[in-house]
């Protein structure tokens, strides 16, 4: 596992990415009321904004965390919101990547920087 230091978690396996927010994440948002996921076969860059959510506190939007494409999108969290603050790093991902350049993963924490970096 990897992560961002906007909250989001990264697990690669054979190229293909899965990625959500950290249960610190969605602490800190509070209870989530909606998620907007990116397109099925979208073609996303590095940095795109990706998806929205909103809780009762904040509005968020999730970058992309690398370069690739859509290739799967959880319908359950738009479905059931609430799911996130539930299981943030397990079954409320948000959407899998096939990664262009699964390289860009080295740019980012291991759980204990993570853990570091949140303090």
């Amino acid at each position: 596992m990897k992560y961002t230091e906007e909250h989001e978690w990264l697990d690669e396996q054979g190229g293909i990415v899965t990625v959500g927010i950290t249960a610190h994440a969605a602490e800190e948002l509070g209870d989530i009321v909606f998620i907007e996921l990116p397109e099925l076969g979208a073609a996303v860059s590095k940095d795109d904004e990706i998806v929205v959510i909103e809780s009762v506190k904040a509005a968020s939007d999730i970058l992309a965390p690398l370069d690739g494409e859509i290739v799967e999108v959880n319908a359950a969290v738009v479905d059931e919101p609430g799911k996130v603050n539930e299981d943030p790093e397990g079954e409320a991902w948000f959407f899998k990547l096939k990664a262009a350049d699964p390289g860009q993963l080295a740019e980012y924490m291991d759980e204990a920087a993570y853990k570091k970096f949140i303090g």
